[in-house]
């Protein structure tokens, strides 16, 4: 059984290359996917599921989860499927080369090729009554054909037979064709022409196929008809997914309807699985109320069809960036219910708390439900197994708990499901108090030498069982990420300690991720280092003490070159402060800042004064925040002194 829209074009393209080449064996990882479908049956006795391709002339072969095992290809233009009674043969409509193409189900080989002698399809297909059943014509001029598979075309023989439709029943396009497993011989056919519609159930268990009943109107029972269902167990049709219409002596009326619809296929026990714009709904026989409804998005369903076992629902689903994927439903005869789960935003550890909740289902819910509650937190973070609660008449259910740990502790409820109703659950969090413990660390705000090994200790306070404490360095500056020095136990006194090489700025933090009963902490204090700084002098004559100060000797038109060695950073600046002495006392000169090289030096010419008896002196320094980045601490060099004689 299947149905398919005629809002959708006739070809299929999957996206996989390798659907071109016939194979068979374990599914691939690829999931079927069309641009628009051109036939879609499942066989039960091999649990596969076929779906033509007109675009490519393929029919490919997937699970029931839809993957693809295999394809064969060279039919052309395929625009219907169907599959024989016995699952062994699916026969695909080849429009482009007007035949009916069978093929082993079982290995994709092609069986035989049955030509259709009309230019106009053959366009959909049906199995019954042990023929294969085609439609096939213009939108002036439908008709029915049919052929007997046993007879080989290859005989001389021509097994096909056309302009099958009894007397007093006319359609005026290629119908669409339904059968279904619990009224054999039946055949439904349906179609909208320009200005009338018509559809008709017949009997082609004999010779000749005969008027069961009939319809062709003006959109009056129908308003068109789109598609069409024979209706197991009741001498019904469905049609466009809704409409119940009912036959008798020979003529339609209608006796229901199901909420919206647009499509539909039915299950071999009369449950109804209707598409009505992006969803798929399941309904139980002439009932009203949804047993599931499945939500495929905003862009619809190009065609659907039952498992045999109506275990599942293939569709094919329209995708936002085009073309169909097939999906496997599962369980569309179990209702969903809708279970709610609410828990205090917060509470007390070791203090009682309840929980309450509510579940309930558009299909009856046996009497006395269980649930199965767990309760997830920090002393069983796998999860711990509460006594099971019992769902009231209403639907409503409480129960109370102590959460012996703090923390965030989650409490599940699960219903197992039902024959009639599926598994669900649902959750609820509750921020469960925890009392707060002492950390710290040491040496915050202290300055230290560049490269000096500085152990930082972090003392943790009381805890309930956790006593280990993660300790991180954090070197100032975009280039050097947060690192993890140590993690482990405190000691007996509750110490952690490790040691660190100042070379920058660094932050340093102790973190304790908590346990049942303390919550976590985090500390952070800033230890702060120098660069590495000195400077030399050259093309000095001498070096020699005055008083007791150590002079570099030039003569007066000799210039100094003062060269600075600072550790580097990208972009870094060494600032030089010039002083001179003057009757008694240094006076401030210059400051310049010079930028240093890869390799962390600079040499700057100071210049010949001219002049005689000159003393001045020269340092260089890192500013922070001046120097062209923000990663150490100012940072000065010693004072070197130069003397100018003659």
């Amino acid at each position: 059984m299947r149905s398919i829209s005629t809002a959708t074009a006739l070809a299929v393209l999957f996206g996989s290359a390798a659907l071109s080449v016939v194979a068979t064996g374990t599914a691939s990882a690829a999931t079927a996917a069309v641009t628009s479908p051109g036939g879609l049956v499942a066989d039960g006795a091999l649990k596969r599921v076929f779906v033509g391709d007109g675009a490519a002339g393929t029919v490919a072969a997937t699970d029931y989860s839809g993957n693809v095992l295999a394809s064969v290809g060279g039919i052309k233009g395929v625009s219907d499927l169907a599959l024989s009674d016995d699952g062994a043969t699916v026969y695909a409509a080849a429009q482009e080369t007007h035949e009916i193409v069978a093929i082993d189900a079982a290995t994709l080989d092609v069986k035989a090729r049955y030509p259709v002698a009309t230019g106009k399809g053959p366009r959909y297909l049906a199995f019954s009554a042990g023929k294969v059943w085609f439609t096939y014509g213009d939108q002036w001029s439908g008709n029915l054909g049919s052929f007997d598979p046993a007879t080989d075309p290859a005989s001389g023989t021509d097994p096909v037979t056309l302009a099958q439709l009894p007397e007093g029943v006319t359609i005026w396009d290629p119908g669409f064709l339904d059968t279904a497993a619990s009224r054999p011989g039946l055949l439904a056919i349906g179609e909208t022409g320009i200005s009338t519609d018509s559809m008709a159930v017949l009997d082609v268990s004999g010779a000749t196929p005969q008027k069961v009943a009939y319809y062709g109107g003006d959109y009056t029972l129908n308003s068109g008809i789109y598609d069409i269902d024979l209706v197991p167990g009741a001498d019904e049709v469905l049609v466009n997914g809704s409409v119940r219409d009912a036959y008798a002596d020979g003529r339609f009326a209608q006796a229901g309807t199901y909420p919206n619809g647009q499509q539909a296929d039915i299950a071999a026990d009369g449950t109804v699985a209707s598409v009505s714009g992006g969803t798929i709904t399941t309904y139980r026989p002439n009932a009203t109320k949804a047993i599931r409804t499945y939500s495929n998005g905003v862009y619809g369903t190009a065609d659907l069809t039952w498992a045999p076992d109506d275990s599942r629902i293939f569709a094919l689903v329209a995708k936002s960036s085009g073309g169909y994927t097939l999906k496997a439903l599962t369980d569309p005869e179990k209702n969903v219910p809708t279970l709610t789960v609410n828990a205090p935003s917060s509470a007390a550890r070791a203090k009682k708390l309840t929980v309450t909740g509510k579940l309930s289902a558009t299909v009856a819910l046996p009497a006395g439900v269980k649930l199965q509650v767990t309760r997830t937190d920090l002393e069983s973070p796998k999860g711990k197994a509460l006594p099971t609660v019992t769902v009231q008449s209403n639907g409503t259910y409480s129960f109370a708990d102590t959460p012996p740990a703090g923390g965030t502790v989650t409490y599940k409820v699960a219903y197992a499901g039902d024959t009639g109703h599926a598994a669900v659950s649902a959750s609820d969090k509750v921020s469960v108090s925890r009392a707060a413990t002492g950390l710290s660390l040491n040496n915050n705000g202290k300055l230290y030498s560049y490269g000096a090994d500085v152990k930082f200790t972090a003392h943790l306070g009381k805890t309930y069982k956790n006593r280990t404490v993660s300790i991180y360095a954090d070197p100032f500056g975009g280039d050097k990420p947060k690192k993890l020095v140590k993690t482990g136990k405190v000691n007996s006194s509750g110490n952690l300690t490790v040691t660190v090489d100042m070379t920058r700025d660094t932050a340093v933090s102790a973190v304790f991720a908590g346990d049942a009963r303390y919550a976590s902490k985090t500390v952070k204090v800033n230890a702060y280092a120098k660069v590495k700084i000195s400077t030399a002098i050259s093309k000095h004559y001498k070096t020699a003490k005055i008083g007791s100060t150590s002079y570099y000797w030039f003569h007066k038109n000799s210039a100094p070159i003062v060269t600075t060695t600072m550790t580097y950073y990208p972009n870094r600046e060494e600032r030089l402060d010039l002083q001179v002495y003057y009757q008694g006392r240094w006076y401030d000169s210059d400051s310049e800042y010079f930028g240093l090289g890869t390799n962390g030096k600079v040499a700057v010419n100071l210049g010949a004064p001219g002049e005689s008896g000159i003393k001045a002196r020269i340092r260089a320094a890192y500013i922070n925040g001046s120097s062209g980045d923000s990663v150490n601490s100012t940072t000065y060099s010693g004072w070197k002194y130069i003397y100018f004689s003659n």
